[in-house]
């Protein structure tokens, strides 16, 4: 596993957590929600590729 992939998400997360604290104290939540939801997404689409490279070795190891 690479080591920005997780300075890549600890970015997203303090860039979320910042629009979205700004977005609550100005009354506007649904696009707070909708920032975090994104965040969400995006760091999912990062992880997934490393969860599925988990499960083949795994399977690998096990010979399933």
């Amino acid at each position: 596993m690479e080591v920005s992939i997780i300075f890549k998400i600890a970015a997203v997360g303090i860039l979320v957590s910042v629009l979205s604290q700004i977005l609550k104290h100005s009354g506007r939540d649904e696009q707070a929600f909708l920032v975090s939801l994104s965040g969400l997404l995006i760091v999912l689409f990062w992880i997934v590729p490393y969860i599925y490279q988990l499960f083949e070795s795994i399977q690998k190891l096990f010979v399933l």
